[in-house]
């Protein structure tokens, strides 16, 4: 009996090795970890992806307060809060390699940034020579903080900061009490020809500085390009802002736009950046103009928003009579 136990080398049993058995689950271990590497950013991205170019979004309204303030207010909780603010998410975010949405969020705050500064110097204030008001000058710098600063910045500091949506989201708060302020009597919105021309002056200005980024990006003739939809989508974004901003700038500014007899042409606006927002390419493609194969994408979207642009300035020349 104890000759068939004498198996090992100091007379007694031996033990099975446990290396073969760890091996195989240290590989197992590794092949999971690969697995789970190789799916977690493109599941992330699929989860998150989102253009919101919803041209018939309509915003909570303030009973009282102005339309395009609420609008404002409505598409910043609406990207930063619903959609989730990607513009900013450092390597380890599984939707981190996402550069469309981005630059489609960053687009839009463009163009609400750039309403935010025309409502603090003129439309919040009486013919331009009463006290600034405070929530609106609080909203505007709020807006102009890049859409890239998560909560460590170490090119600001070395403590945890303030991220865009964050300040995102302060922006919308002081636009909030404003417009809640406004309600009750105590805030000012001025709905005056002048002032609507301040304002879309500023739109056309904007819109033009986003043709000469077109304008490079079409001159670089790489038919698939990486800058090349980050352009488009960008200018998306913006032309979308603007395209939400002048249908509630309608209703705030109705008297105005009725008295000049700007109703067709204000419709023709909205038309042709609506045209301009809907183009939704597979692959944003940058050929030559003058292709007969391939599409020009960026060229395709610089039309309409040149077209846009010249009817703006057409409003403000109408206004200005």
């Amino acid at each position: 009996m104890f000759e068939r136990l004498r198996l090992g080398l100091g007379g007694w049993p031996a033990l099975p090795r446990p290396e073969g058995r760890t091996a195989r689950a240290a590989l197992s271990l590794g092949a999971f970890l690969l697995i789970g590497a190789l799916l977690y950013y493109p599941i992330g991205m699929i989860l998150t992806h989102k253009i919101d170019d919803d041209v018939a979004f309509t915003p909570a309204r303030t009973p009282g307060g102005a339309y395009t303030v609420d609008m404002t207010i409505g598409l910043i909780a609406r990207e930063v809060d619903e959609n989730t603010w990607t513009a900013n998410n450092p390597w380890f975010f599984a939707n981190a390699p996402l550069d469309n949405m981005p630059n489609f969020q960053q687009g839009v705050i463009d163009a609400l940034s750039r309403f935010a500064l025309e409502m603090t110097d003129q439309i919040g204030r009486i013919r331009g020579s009463s006290q600034v008001d405070p929530d609106l000058e609080k909203a505007a710098g709020h807006l102009r903080i890049p859409g890239d600063r998560w909560v460590f910045d170490l090119q600001t500091s070395i403590y945890p900061v303030a991220s865009s949506e964050a300040e995102y989201k302060a922006a919308a708060a002081a636009l909030s009490r404003y417009n809640e302020r406004l309600a009750d009597g105590v805030a000012v919105f001025d709905p005056r020809a002048d002032n609507l021309i301040g304002a879309l002056d500023r739109f056309a200005a904007d819109i033009g500085s986003a043709s000469a980024s077109l304008d490079s990006a079409v001159t670089d003739l790489n038919t698939i390009s990486f800058q090349a939809d980050d352009v488009f989508y960008r200018t998306k974004g913006r032309l979308y802002g603007y395209l939400m901003l002048m249908k509630a700038m309608e209703i705030d500014f109705g008297d105005v736009i009725a008295e000049k007899d700007l109703t067709n042409l204000w419709a023709e606006t909205i038309k042709s950046l609506q045209q301009a927002v809907e183009l939704d390419p597979l692959i944003v493609l940058n050929a030559t103009p003058d292709s007969a194969i391939l599409p020009s994408h960026l060229a395709a979207q610089g039309f309409y928003l040149l077209r846009a642009r010249t009817q703006i300035r057409e409003i403000s020349n109408v206004l200005l009579k």
